[in-house]
C-alpha cells in the first residue's frame, strides 16, 4: 500500500540512515551480540550523520527541525536493515523532550552539544524492583542538602544502562505518596556513590545494555533538576504519548523485517520438490500478514501526524502501542513457525527477532496496563483502585 505521509526530505533522509545503519551498524552485529552492547564509535557515527537529536536548536549542534516523520524513518530503516541494539530511539523518542523542554539554557548548553554529537549517551531510570510499570511506586529518594540533592535508592532494566553517561532519574523528593512529590534529577557518570550493577542477561536484545543501577548517597547540584520539583509525574505524563508512539513503531519495524525474510525464505526453501510459500497454507498465512502489515502503517501514519499537529493523547498512544505490539508478537511468531526447524536456530535472524520482540509487550508500559488506559478513558474507572 502506498503511503502518503512522506515528501523528499524524508526520502533523502532515509538513504541517509540506511547507509549509516548498512556502513556502521550491520557489519557488527554478530560483534555486539556478543559482547552484550554497541560500540561509542557508532553513537559519534551516528551523530556525525546528523542522525541525533536533530530537533535541538542549531546553537546546540540540531537543526531545529520538529517532524515525527523524520523519527519514523529512522526506526524503519533500522528493521529494514537488520541492524540491532544502538538505542538511537532512546535519545530522540524518549529522552530529547526533557531536555529540549525542561532544561534552562545552562543545562542545555552542558547537554546537548555532547548529546546530538553522540558524545554522551542518555539513559532514563524508572524502574525499580518493587515498582515496574507503576511509576507512584518509585522509592528512590532524593533529599536536599543546602545547594545538592542527596541521592539513594536502586533501579533495574534500564536501557544504555551501561553506556550511559547522563542519567535521567525519577527520585522521590517530598514525603506524599502515590504520584505526587516525584522529582526528575539527571546523574552524570562519574559521580561518587552512583554504580552500574550487572548486565541483566535477557531473553532478546542481547546487544542492548540493561542494567541495574545503584545511588548511595550520591550529591548532586541543584543544577541537574529537569523541570520542577516535586512535578515529576507529569513530566513524565506529558511525554509518554511520545515513547509509546515510538514503540509502536519499532513494533511495525520488527514484523516488516520478519515478513520480508519470510518471503524470501518462503521463495528459496523447497518441500516436496515445491518452494514452501506455494503450499496453500503458507500462501494464505502470507497474505494475511501483509494485509495486517498494511492496516498497521495506515494507522501508525495517522498517529505520526497526530503527532505533529500536537494532539496524539495518551489513550489513542496506549491503544497504538497495544495493537501494534500485539501484532507484531503475532506476525513473527508465524514466521518463525513457517522457518520451520530452521526458525529455533540461532544463527537465523528470524530467530532473533523473535526473541527481541517479546519485551514490547513490557515494556513503556505492559500491554496489561495500556488497555487499562484506554479502558478508564471510556469511563469505567476501578473503583477500587480509585477509591
Amino acid at each position: 500500500m502506498q503511503r502518503g505521509i512522506f515528501d523528499p526530505s524524508h526520502d533523502d533522509f532515509r538513504a541517509t540512515c540506511r547507509e549509516f545503519f548498512e556502513r556502521d551498524c550491520v557489519p557488527y552485529v554478530d560483534e555486539w551480540e556478543r559482547a552484550g552492547q554497541v560500540s561509542r564509535e557508532a553513537w559519534r557515527a551516528a551523530g556525525k550523520q546528523g542522525l541525533l537529536a536533530w530537533e535541538a536548536p542549531e546553537e546546540y549542534g540540531g537543526l531545529g527541525l520538529v517532524d515525527f516523520r523524520f523519527n519514523a524513518v529512522l526506526i524503519e530503516e533500522f528493521w529494514a536493515t537488520g541492524t540491532v541494539g544502538i538505542g538511537l530511539g532512546l535519545q530522540n523518542e524518549i529522552l530529547l523532550p526533557y531536555l529540549l523542554d525542561l532544561t534552562t539554557p545552562e543545562q542545555k548548553a552542558r547537554w546537548l552539544p555532547g548529546f546530538v554529537a553522540g558524545e554522551l549517551i542518555g539513559a532514563i531510570a524508572i524502574s525499580e524492583p518493587g515498582a515496574g510499570s507503576d511509576v507512584r511506586a518509585v522509592r528512590t529518594s532524593a533529599r536536599r542538602d543546602g545547594d545538592h540533592y542527596v541521592i539513594n535508592g536502586s533501579k533495574t532494566f534500564i536501557s544504555n544502562g551501561l553506556l550511559a553517561d547522563l542519567v535521567l532519574v525519577v527520585c522521590r523528593t517530598s514525603e506524599m505518596d502515590g504520584h505526587r512529590g516525584l522529582s526528575l534529577i539527571v546523574v552524570e557518570s562519574g559521580t561518587e556513590g552512583f554504580t552500574r550493577g550487572r548486565q541483566l542477561d535477557k531473553i532478546g536484545q542481547h546487544s542492548q545494555d540493561t542494567a541495574e543501577l545503584s545511588f548511595v548517597d550520591v550529591r548532586v547540584p541543584v543544577e541537574n533538576l529537569i523541570g520542577t520539583e516535586d512535578r515529576g509525574f507529569y513530566h513524565l505524563m506529558a511525554n509518554l504519548p511520545r515513547e509509546r508512539l515510538g514503540i509502536a513503531l519499532q513494533a511495525a519495524g520488527a514484523a516488516e523485517r520478519a515478513f520480508a525474510l519470510t518471503t524470501q525464505y518462503a521463495g528459496d526453501r523447497e518441500a516436496f520438490g515445491r518452494p514452501v510459500g506455494t503450499f496453500q497454507a503458507n500462501r494464505h498465512a502470507l497474505a494475511e500478514i501483509r494485509i495486517k502489515l498494511d492496516v498497521l502503517r495506515a494507522y501508525l501514519d495517522r498517529c505520526i501526524l497526530a503527532v505533529n499537529a500536537g494532539d496524539l493523547t495518551a489513550e489513542e498512544a496506549a491503544g497504538a502501542k497495544w495493537w501494534a505490539t500485539e501484532t507484531q508478537w503475532e506476525i513473527v511468531d508465524r514466521c518463525l513457525q513457517m522457518h520451520g526447524g530452521y526458525g529455533y536456530v540461532n544463527e537465523y535472524e528470524i530467530a532473533r527477532i523473535w526473541r527481541d520482540s517479546r519485551v514490547s509487550r513490557i515494556y513503556g508500559g505492559t500491554n496489561e496496563v495500556m488497555k487499562e488506559i484506554v479502558g478508564r478513558s471510556l469511563g469505567f474507572a476501578d473503583p477500587v483502585a480509585t477509591a
